[in-house]
């Protein structure tokens, strides 16, 4: 027999998930505006020969924008790929199940 409470939590869990997703979308984004503007700079600097010299752009190199590139890349498969394979069915699955365990191992005296 399912209850409002139980109707509640449930819908309270699903709403945590989903504003945890909005929140990993808002620093991805964040994440990839830095990383356009930062693409192109290295190119403005390596390639057109902007005379880019002072401290933290100095120090912009392939192996700095390619390690950064791997960040971005593994950021986002985690994001959008995993939803993919871990979809929103799979993700209430697991929240129901979780509440179900919860509320097994909860005991009424």
């Amino acid at each position: 027999m399912e209850t409002n409470f139980n109707k509640n939590i449930e819908e309270y869990e699903l709403q945590k998930m989903a504003s945890k997703k909005v929140v990993k979308l808002r620093s991805f984004y964040r994440h990839l505006i830095i990383y356009v503007i930062g693409v192109l700079i290295f190119v403005s600097k390596e390639y057109f020969g902007a005379p880019l010299n002072f401290f933290p752009i100095k120090h912009l190199n392939l192996l700095i924008m390619g390690v950064w590139t791997v960040f971005l890349v593994v950021t986002a498969i985690d994001l959008f790929a995993s939803y993919k394979i871990f979809g929103e069915e799979w993700e209430e699955r697991k929240v129901k199940s979780i509440l179900e365990k919860k509320s097994k191992t909860q005991k009424w005296e």
